[in-house]
């Protein structure tokens, strides 16, 4: 029997906060020496709800709307992790390429799809 409706989305919004997460906690293990994946998870949601408010806002204009979305997701990297903005925008980095590589492996594997909850564009 195969999940639907309300619990599906729940699930796949737990896993991909998670992969997301992820992601936070390799780049922030890498560029900052900082290594706890609780702060992760909840850097992950509060980035995603930046990341939706701000695009929903103003991610409707060409080029700048998308551009102030991923500042203001990087400036709670910035606001959750020692170091500057060059920090926080390794982590986000990190963080992306982490997602990916592990968002192809699953998806090859036929367990999820192309996406994630925390770590935008992927």
């Amino acid at each position: 029997m195969a999940l639907t409706g309300p619990i599906a989305s729940a699930v796949v919004f737990v896993v991909s906060l998670l992969i997301g997460a992820l992601g936070i906690y390799a780049g922030a293990r890498v560029i900052v020496g900082r290594g706890d994946y609780d702060h992760a998870i909840v850097t992950a949601l509060i980035g995603a709800i930046v990341w939706a408010i701000v695009g929903f806002v103003v991610g409707w204009i060409p080029l700048v709307g998308p551009l102030l979305a991923l500042i203001a997701y990087i400036g709670v990297i910035n606001w959750r992790y020692p170091g500057d903005w060059t920090a926080a925008a390794m982590i986000g980095l990190v963080a992306w390429v982490t997602v990916l590589i592990a968002l192809y492996v699953l998806a090859v594997l036929g367990v999820t799809g192309f996406e994630a909850v925390g770590v935008p564009g992927v």
